[in-house]
C-alpha cells in the first residue's frame, strides 16, 4: 500500500509540475500575410525566444479582407500588428486602442514615379494622376499634399488621385504617372516587371516630413489592467524584439523561417530575402520603444491630411505606454 500510495504521489506530483510548468497562451494578429515584414515574429517562435519566456504563440496571417483592430475589437487575438494611422482612427471611433511598443522605427512608404514622365520634385506633381493606397494609407499623402498646396480634387492645379489597389498595375499599364509603394515590397515588383532603378523617380515620406509609423504593437486597454495580461505582454515583448535583432543580423535567415511559416506558398525566396533586408533598415537602431517625438509628428501628420483629417484632435499620451517596453527591456 505505502508502495501504490508513493506512486500515486509522486505522479500527482509530476502532473502539478507540468501543469505549473505550462505555457501561457498568446495570439498575435498580424497586418498582411505572412511575409518578411512580419520576420521577428517568426523569427522568435522558431528559435524558441517565446518557448524561453514560457509563451506559446499563435500567429495569425493577415490579408485584405481582415481589419486587425476589429480582431481585436472582437477579442479574435491579444495583440495585433497595426499601423498608427488605422490605430488612432479606431480609438477615436470609440474602440480604446494602446500602442504598447514600436518595432518599427522608420517608414517603407513611397510615392514612386517613372522618369519618363519629367517629374523630378513634388512640385511636378501638379496635373498628374497619382495612384494612393486608402483604407487609412492615403492620409499621409494627403497631409503631404496638404503642406504643398496641392488641390487633390483633379483640377488643372492640382493632382488626380486614383484609388491604388496593393499592387503595381496602374504605373505597369500607364494608368497614373506615380504610384505608392512601400520600399520593401512593390518597388521591387515594378523592378521585377522590367523597369531599372535608373528609370525610376522616388519620394520617401519619410524625407517629406509625412511619415507616420508603421507596424506598431498594439492592444486594448482592458489587457493593461490585467496584471497576468501584462506580464504575458511583457514577456511577448521582450522575445519578439530579441526576434527582431537577430532578424536584422541574419536576414537571410530569417526570410527562410518566414517562408517555412507561408502555408500559401505564394512567396518566392529571392523576393522574401530581399524584402527582409529592406525590412531590417526599418527596424534598425529600435528597441521596441516608442519614441514619443515620433508619436507627435504621426499625429501632427494625420491632423493635417486635408479637408476630411483621419483623426480630429490630439488623441493624448493615453494612446500609448512605456509600461510593457520599460519592464521588457528592463
Amino acid at each position: 500500500m505505502k508502495t501504490i500510495a508513493k506512486t500515486i504521489g509522486l505522479a500527482a506530483a509530476g502532473l502539478w509540475a507540468g501543469m505549473a510548468q505550462a505555457a501561457d497562451d498568446l495570439t498575435l494578429q498580424l497586418k498582411w500575410v505572412t511575409q518578411a515584414q512580419f520576420g521577428g515574429y517568426y523569427v522568435a517562435k522558431d528559435k524558441g525566444f517565446y518557448e524561453e519566456e514560457n509563451l506559446d504563440v499563435t500567429i495569425k496571417p493577415g490579408g485584405p479582407d481582415i481589419a486587425p483592430t476589429q480582431v481585436l475589437a472582437g477579442g479574435g487575438a491579444d495583440v495585433a500588428v497595426e499601423w498608427m494611422p488605422a490605430a488612432l482612427a479606431a480609438r477615436e471611433k470609440g474602440l480604446p486602442l494602446v500602442n504598447i511598443a514600436q518595432p518599427f522605427k522608420r517608414s517603407g512608404m513611397m510615392l514612386t514615379c517613372l522618369k519618363s514622365t519629367g517629374i523630378e520634385s513634388p512640385e511636378d506633381l501638379r496635373g498628374r494622376t497619382l495612384g494612393v493606397w486608402f483604407f487609412g494609407n492615403e492620409f499621409p499623402f494627403l497631409s503631404w499634399m496638404s503642406r504643398l498646396d496641392i488641390p487633390t480634387d483633379g483640377s488643372e492645379n492640382g493632382v488626380e488621385v486614383l484609388k491604388q489597389g496593393f499592387n503595381v498595375d496602374p504605373l505597369l499599364q500607364d494608368q497614373a504617372d506615380c504610384i505608392s509603394t512601400m520600399t520593401y515590397n512593390e518597388y521591387w515588383q515594378i523592378i521585377d516587371a522590367g523597369i531599372k532603378p535608373e528609370e525610376l523617380v522616388t519620394f520617401k515620406y519619410e524625407d517629406q516630413g509625412v511619415a507616420t509609423l508603421e507596424d506598431g504593437l498594439y492592444v486594448t486597454e482592458d489587457k493593461l489592467e490585467d496584471p497576468e495580461m501584462v506580464d504575458k505582454l511583457v514577456r511577448f515583448v521582450r522575445a519578439s524584439m530579441k526576434g527582431w535583432k537577430w532578424a536584422e543580423e541574419h536576414p537571410d535567415e530569417a526570410a527562410m523561417i518566414v517562408l517555412e511559416n507561408d502555408a500559401t506558398g505564394a512567396q518566392t525566396e529571392k523576393h522574401q530575402k530581399r524584402m527582409m533586408r529592406e525590412i531590417a533598415k526599418l527596424t534598425a537602431g529600435s528597441n521596441g520603444e516608442l519614441d514619443p517625438a515620433d508619436f507627435e509628428r504621426t499625429v501632427e501628420t494625420l491632423l493635417s491630411g486635408g479637408s476630411d483629417p483621419v483623426i480630429t484632435e490630439h488623441p493624448g499620451d493615453s494612446a500609448w505606454t512605456h509600461m510593457i517596453t520599460d519592464k521588457a527591456l528592463n
